[in-house]
């Protein structure tokens, strides 16, 4: 059995003195006496590789990333109810607008694309429940009808229309309007 000197004593062995070379001041890569990293010295595998994040690392990054973002929306865009926003500017239906119908609770409004016509009732005072309805019907077809218990609009409801006269009618809390037969 062999034993170290050092070892019975609690004592360590010193570091190993580096040459020049290995330090990186005689010739070696780089600066002249700065060491550029593990991956120069001789005998070395390459260089040094950075740890990959972990999943659970992106995973906080990613919540946190949203969070910050939802914060910041709900700053910047109006909220209901601020006056920026108008019934008018937001639209569910696709196409242009074909035709406005107004009476004395709402309004009737009418969409055309190449294909399709939608309608939809909008309440001119949003808020409270009140019973609602749209309908649209193409000549020689069923009518596709919406009613309920609605707070803004009823609807939307489409109907393939290519080339055929649409009637559409719509009411807000017993008042209401129809077109009869259009967009022929």
């Amino acid at each position: 059995m062999t034993t170290d000197p050092t070892a019975r004593r609690g004592r360590t062995r010193p570091p190993r003195a580096r040459t020049a070379s290995e330090d990186g001041a005689a010739g070696g890569p780089g600066r002249l006496g700065a060491r550029t990293g593990p991956g120069d010295r001789p005998g070395s595998r390459g260089p040094a590789r950075t740890p990959a994040p972990s999943r659970t690392g992106i995973r906080v990054l990613g919540r946190v990333l949203v969070a910050v973002l939802a914060a910041v929306a709900l700053l910047v865009l109006p909220g209901p109810g601020t006056g920026g926003a108008s019934a008018e500017a937001l639209s569910v239906c696709q196409g242009r607008p074909a035709k406005t119908v107004s009476f004395a609770t709402g309004e009737l409004r009418l969409y055309r694309t190449r294909h399709y016509v939608c309608a939809v009732t909008v309440a001119k005072r949003p808020g409270t429940r009140r019973p609602m309805s749209v309908s649209l019907q193409p000549r020689g077809g069923r009518p596709a009808v919406r009613a309920g218990r609605f707070d803004r609009q009823a609807g939307p409801v489409t109907v393939h229309a290519l080339n055929r006269c649409v009637r559409a009618s719509g009411w807000v809390a017993g008042r209401g309007a129809n077109t009869g037969w259009t967009l022929c």
